[in-house]
């Protein structure tokens, strides 16, 4: 198992040799199983996903989760996170 922080998307993903990263396995788990709201984002959020996982979780660091679970909406996780679009938020994450 690889050693990341518990706030990385990395945390499941073993590593091979020591040095390189096998394939991804998602923090988050299957988001097709996660319980999820909606949510409009706000002018304040405007490419700043980290802002909004400080706002919801208390952890800046989390701002990949957004990404994983709206891989549709988001194909640039910082520059399509715009104000006006509505996007998929976990009811629990930890």
């Amino acid at each position: 198992m690889a050693e990341y922080s518990t706030d990385s998307m990395y945390r499941n993903t073993d590593m091979v040799d020591g040095k390189y990263l096998d394939i991804y396995k998602s923090s988050i788990g299957d988001p097709s199983t996660i319980e999820v709201t909606t949510l409009t984002l706000e002018p304040k959020y405007n490419q700043r996903p980290d802002v909004l996982a400080h706002d919801l979780f208390g952890n800046a660091k989390l701002w990949w989760v957004f990404a994983e679970l709206n891989q549709d909406i988001l194909i640039d996780p910082i520059i399509d996170f715009k104000s006006g679009i509505t996007i998929n938020i976990p009811v629990r994450f930890s």
